[in-house]
């Protein structure tokens, strides 16, 4: 997402409305005729992110700061739908002529920013960026913790930016299973974990991320994302495994999240000891 509207940078502000919408309201803050006003004449100096939010920096050194979540879009194009639309930024001096969130569950937020509400709101509630993660980091925070890992990886706290289903393409390529407890791992595996999640993540930041069949992830320009024909285990229950060939891929529940892996590649017994290099 935040490639895909880099293009915006360089231009200007000229309205922001946040259009009638019958549907569950995002969280939205300040107010529209607040958040108007301090960002109209403003020009949009930077594209950035942090963790799994697009971070819209200003002139003024204010920052628009756009939290997706499960079905969040941030658009150049037209929207999938009008009844979703969430924002319109109305620009002018370049390429494009409006930035758009739209959402259809409505879980997604929408707050303008001073730099130091930045720091408490965002910065101060978020672990490390993903891409930039240690492993040292990741076990000092979970070594003592009796979560699946799976689960562990979710949390923004720890991690910033890890999703649910690039969590399981993760493990998978780490060879741990993910039901496997942090207490239980050893530094050896947290390296894996860590060498893992930034070839993961590339790779799907390469391809533009997944669009899977119910069609809801669209890139900035609404066109679909490619990493779903690069998946190894999401959403593959019952096929062969691609790495092993003799394990088929199973589909469980952890904290009310799907969880895809193959039991013969990703064997709970053994996982203190040996894991398959990456």
């Amino acid at each position: 997402m935040r490639r895909g509207v880099l293009p915006v940078v360089g231009s200007q502000i000229t309205r922001a409305q946040r259009p009638e919408c019958r549907l569950r309201p995002i969280l939205f803050e300040p107010d529209i005729c607040t958040f108007d006003r301090r960002v109209r004449g403003q020009e949009i100096v930077d594209i950035g992110r942090r963790g799994k939010r697009v971070m819209i920096h200003l002139a003024n050194e204010d920052v628009i700061v756009i939290e997706p979540r499960m079905t969040g879009l941030v658009l150049l194009a037209d929207p999938p739908g009008p009844e979703h639309l969430r924002l319109r930024l109305t620009l002018q001096g370049g390429i494009n002529e409006q930035l758009l969130f739209w959402d259809r569950r409505g879980l997604g937020t929408v707050r303008l920013l001073s730099p130091d509400e930045l720091k408490v709101k965002v910065e101060g509630r978020l672990g490390p960026d993903a891409l930039n993660i240690t492993h040292e980091h990741l076990k000092h925070k979970l070594k003592t913790s009796r979560r699946e890992i799976k689960v562990a990886l979710l949390d923004q706290a720890v991690v910033a930016g890890i999703g649910n289903l690039y969590a399981a393409e993760i493990l998978f390529l780490s060879g741990i299973d993910p039901r496997a407890r942090c207490d239980r791992l050893t530094g050896p595996q947290w390296k894996r974990i860590q060498q893992a999640t930034q070839a993961v993540l590339m790779e799907a930041i390469e391809h533009e991320g997944s669009t899977l069949s119910d069609g809801t992830y669209r890139n900035a320009l609404n066109g679909e994302g490619g990493y779903q024909n690069y998946h190894r285990v999401y959403d593959r229950v019952d096929q062969s495994c691609l790495r092993c060939k003799k394990g088929r891929i199973r589909r469980i529940v952890q904290a009310q999240r799907s969880t895809f892996f193959c039991p013969k590649c990703q064997q709970r017994r053994g996982l203190h000891h040996t894991v398959r290099t990456i």
